[in-house]
């Protein structure tokens, strides 16, 4: 296990929106972008130049839908999860399986950075 965090890239960026239908259409097919896929929980998932973008109805706290959140990708989320722990830091919700791909599973995790704002780290795990 590596002594430092190494995040790779942005892995994904949440939009707030209040109307998902309107949403969808408009990145789609007003912007041409990839829709990748759907969760009937209010969150749409579209490609953009290899960065995924989240469109997400209100999800947990309100006041986390007052900016967009940045998921930051890392190789191996449990020894990261580990390390952040080491250096202080408290997980608003440890990393979880979010959804099961084809060829891959999501875990998603949050903390907060010091201005309150919500931060993601993910990873795209091999399926087993």
């Amino acid at each position: 296990m590596s002594a430092n965090i190494e995040v790779e890239k942005i892995g994904q960026i949440a939009i707030a929106i209040s109307d998902l239908k309107k949403s969808v259409q408009f990145y789609q097919d007003i912007l041409g972008l990839e829709l990748l896929f759907e969760v009937p929980t209010g969150l749409a998932f579209f490609d953009c130049g290899g960065t995924r973008l989240m469109l997400t109805t209100l999800q947990g706290k309100e006041e986390d839908h007052n900016t967009s959140t940045i998921y930051y990708k890392v190789s191996d989320i449990h020894s990261t999860t580990q390390l952040l722990q080491n250096k202080g830091v408290t997980f608003e919700r440890e990393p979880q399986l979010a959804a099961k791909m084809a060829d891959h599973e999501l875990w998603i995790g949050f903390l907060r950075d010091p201005d309150n704002n919500l931060v993601g780290i993910m990873a795209e795990l091999p399926l087993a």
